[in-house]
């Protein structure tokens, strides 16, 4: 019996879209505290977005045995294993912001890594029972679940961000601000981790029973699934496109404040960035279906080139926001353009294999990105406004990169068709 059943995916589309929501209000949470944190921590500018860094360097190390392991044992338990970690990450960094312990800091930073890699296939879960003509629409409404997390982490927040007192057991003051942010998310990982028991997906055991009814052809290796043209092009454009939104977001924060406006300025800003990433997503399967996923991928480089160009013009308040937004929605359709060309390059049987060498090379080079944002934006000029600069005057490579690998693709793709008519 096949696993491609649209009604299934329709159903499992609501219980992911409500995860994105409630488990993915973490991640805008501690992209805005976490370098506030580490700047206040780790006693030189230069490192405080290193705790950022280590999130996407616990996603990245995480993805290699975390797909194989959702092949084997099904996407509930994989994204539970992805939730614990969120609350054992949440759980170290409060405990080292007591303390006042960089080092925890980063640690819990990574163990959140594992969580951020789990919300990584929630996109891929969602083409897992989906049919090939519904799997763009599957992915983007998935993303679109997004949305509400942008609303409601930020704005959550505000209400938790400064916090030195909580009303339970009597009274609890906490001795360092940001304290209670990590302290919210993990009830956040606590509640969220319910709704993966409402998942319908195949298991590891069902997959196998299939699989054996079935014989799956021999599954490519690493090496081979990079030298397919399509494959190979998809992780480009996925790494770039996610690379370069964190690089710029990830300054934000840092930057808004050294140009003189508030912390609420830095969550509005970011709040409006992250409605910019999943708002599209309503509309960007359609999109794909209508013009093409190559085109798709080639809009979100322009725009997120547009995003550069805003940023460069001033630092003002409207420059923030405007260059945000167009970040936003620039990787939107680069990054599920390009999961939808990775999805329509490989089998089922090689999913696992597939999608794990994706994310560890797309968020390989967004720990890349990660880091350099820090060095860029504090340690390159002297003032917030050149740093600014800096970031995002290193967008322009990766986009010729990305722009110039999918005119190549492009071209394979009209030869192939030329040989063979």
């Amino acid at each position: 019996m096949s696993d491609f059943n649209d009604s299934r995916t329709r159903r499992n589309i609501i219980v992911l879209v409500a995860a994105q929501a409630i488990l993915g209000a973490q991640m805008p949470m501690i992209f805005v505290v976490g370098g506030l944190a580490g700047g206040m921590l780790a006693g030189n500018a230069c490192f405080a977005t290193l705790p950022i860094s280590l999130i996407v360097f616990g996603s990245m190390t995480t993805a290699p045995w975390l797909s194989p392991l959702m092949q084997r044992k099904g996407r509930r338990f994989g994204f539970c294993v992805g939730a614990t970690g969120g609350v054992l990450g949440a759980a170290t960094a409060a405990y080292g912001l007591y303390v006042s312990s960089f080092p925890l800091l980063l640690l819990g930073s990574y163990f959140t890594g594992i969580y951020m890699s789990a919300q990584g296939f929630y996109r891929f879960a969602a083409a897992d029972t989906a049919s090939e003509s519904f799997r763009p629409k599957a992915i983007s409404y998935v993303m679109a679940g997004g949305l509400l997390s942008a609303i409601f982490g930020p704005q959550l927040n505000k209400l938790v961000f400064d916090t030195t007192f909580l009303p339970v057991f009597g009274g609890i003051y906490l001795p360092n601000p940001f304290m209670g942010t990590y302290l919210t998310i993990i009830v956040i990982n606590l509640v969220g981790m319910l709704l993966f028991l409402l998942l319908d997906l195949p298991n590891g055991d069902e997959a196998s029973a299939n699989n054996a009814a079935a014989p799956a052809p021999a599954v490519r290796s690493k090496l081979e699934l990079l030298r397919n043209p399509t494959v190979l092009v998809a992780i480009i454009c996925a790494m770039v496109s996610y690379s370069l939104m964190n690089l710029v977001m990830t300054s934000t924060p840092l930057a808004v404040l050294g140009c003189g406006f508030t912390s609420d300025n830095a969550n509005d800003i970011v709040s409006a960035h992250v409605l910019a990433m999943f708002i599209p997503s309503f509309f960007t399967g359609h999109l794909i279906v209508r013009f093409g996923v190559i085109r798709i991928i080639s809009s979100g480089l322009i725009i997120l080139a547009l995003a550069g160009v805003v940023a460069l013009m001033g630092v003002e308040l409207g420059n923030f926001y405007i260059a945000l937004v167009f970040l936003g929605i620039g990787w939107n359709f680069g990054f599920i353009g390009a999961t939808t060309l990775l999805a329509s390059a490989h089998g089922v049987h090689e999913r696992g294999r597939a999608q794990g060498l994706n994310d560890t090379m797309v968020f390989g080079c967004v720990t890349l990105a990660s880091l350099a944002s820090g060095g860029l934006m504090n340690c390159s000029g002297g003032t917030a406004v050149h740093g600014w600069s800096a970031v995002n005057l290193a967008m322009i490579p990766f986009l010729l990169l990305a722009g110039g690998a999918l005119v190549w693709l492009n071209r394979h793709q009209r030869r192939q068709v030329g040989t063979i008519a």
